[in-house]
């Protein structure tokens, strides 16, 4: 029987590579929608790793996490150079990552921070920052110095020793330009699939610089007046912050089961209003509340698959006309109902099969050689790893579906009687 299916599949190969086409298709689609949803939730949740608690002004968790890990909008409240003194001085905290946000370059984000941040901050599972090129700010006795993230290099082919302006504001489009400060890259992070690839990172007194917040001690004595000079080490002892404020701070504990307890510190802290936020909780509740544009990816995807094998009913149901005669010189010859219904069902089942099998080495090409473009032009972060147990099920699902739909093209069939496919119609 599967020959005689397989000569009539060949008799009919035009209509069947199309439906083989559109259920290939369908099955891309399926399958990449599934493996895109799947990695960038892993991505997302995978975006910060190790930090045990994020710190800002006092603000919902939702807003705290999108402007400190996403670099995503702007907080309208920042947190004191003073707090920032007193979260670090908390008994357990062993690192800490401040940073100022405001800026930009050509719509990148300027994160202003300290060598900390290269340091301690990992993604993933807890892999550390690395460069591609160049070094970190302690490097360098220069104050208006970056380190930019993989996609801004790629962007803007910047390097190491190429000059960059920043900007005030995050827009693309700024009337603000800080151009009386250049700034010089010094170094290029290694990719890393998270936010950090699109972030412009500067220490916290070029921040204060450009501001004007900070003057470097060279300023200080060039416009210092001769009588009110202080002693050095009295400068020293009161030495100004670089900068007034900040957007964040992420701490590092030293047992983070104490996360929960350090967070009610924080957060009833009396000399300023704080949130305190564990960024693992908070990056969940997040994905939770995209979950309704998740469900509907899927359910279109269905959809297109669920169009895919109507195609192919159609054209089975269209080829009965066409295949009575061959039907009744079947039966004829003592072809029995299984034998009539099995051909169709064996026909419908090859059908899918061939198009599922190109589906899937269509998933893996795109997978393979355009990962990189997909990664460059959309920042969707897809590995081809084999098909997970829930991918196999999606195509064992397909299977099914179309087994069981064939199943009324191969009734009508064989309901179609004897003499009406051996009469000759003028």
């Amino acid at each position: 029987m599967f020959k005689l299916a397989l000569a009539s599949l060949w008799n009919r190969r035009g209509s069947v590579w199309l439906t083989i086409l559109a259920i290939a298709v369908s099955t891309l689609l399926l399958l990449g929608v599934e493996r895109i949803r799947v990695q960038t939730q892993a991505n997302f949740s995978n975006t910060i790793s190790g930090t045990d608690l994020i710190v800002g002004a006092r603000t919902g968790s939702t807003e705290l996490l999108l402007s400190s890990v996403f670099h995503i909008g702007n907080l309208s409240n920042t947190l004191s150079w003073q707090s920032y003194e007193h979260l670090r001085e908390l008994p357990g905290v062993t690192w800490h990552i401040p940073m100022a946000m405001g800026d930009s370059v050509h719509g990148f984000p300027v994160i202003a921070t300290t060598d900390a941040l290269f340091a301690h901050f990992k993604y993933g599972n807890k892999r550390p920052l690395a460069f591609a090129a160049g070094s970190p700010f302690q490097q360098h006795e220069q104050l208006t110095i970056a380190v930019v993230g993989a996609e801004v290099a790629s962007e803007r082919q910047l390097q190491v020793n190429d000059d960059l302006i920043v900007a005030h504001g995050t827009g693309e489009i700024s009337f603000s330009q800080h151009d009386a400060h250049p700034f010089r890259v010094v170094g290029v992070l290694k990719r890393t699939g998270t936010p950090i690839d699109r972030g412009v990172f500067i220490p916290l007194a070029a921040q204060g610089l450009v501001h004007g917040e900070y003057l470097p001690d060279s300023e200080h004595d060039d416009h210092a007046d001769e009588d009110h000079q202080h002693d050095r080490h009295e400068h020293e002892a009161h030495q100004e912050p670089p900068v007034y404020t900040l957007s964040a701070v992420l701490l590092g504990l030293e047992n983070p089961a104490l996360a929960l307890r350090l967070q009610r510190t924080i957060n009833t802290y009396r000399g300023e209003a704080l949130s305190a936020i564990m960024p693992g909780l908070a990056l969940q509740n997040f994905w939770r509340t995209l979950s309704l544009f998740e469900r509907a990816l899927v359910a279109i995807s269905v959809l297109v698959v669920i169009t895919g094998l109507l195609g192919m009913l159609t054209t089975l149901l269209a080829s009965l006309r066409e295949r009575r005669r061959e039907m009744a010189v079947l039966r004829s010859i003592g072809a029995g109902p299984i034998t009539i219904l099995g051909l169709l069902v064996v026909e419908a089942f090859v059908v899918t099969l061939v198009g599922v099998m190109l589906g899937t080495v269509g998933l893996y090409s795109v997978l393979i050689f355009g990962a990189e473009l997909l990664q460059q032009q959309l920042g969707i972060h897809v590995s081809a790893s084999v098909l997970t147990l829930r991918e196999l099920y999606l195509l064992l699902a397909i299977l099914l579906a179309a087994t069981v739909l064939s199943l009324f093209p191969a009734w009508r069939a064989y309901r179609n009687a004897l003499a009406d496919g051996l009469t000759v119609k003028l």
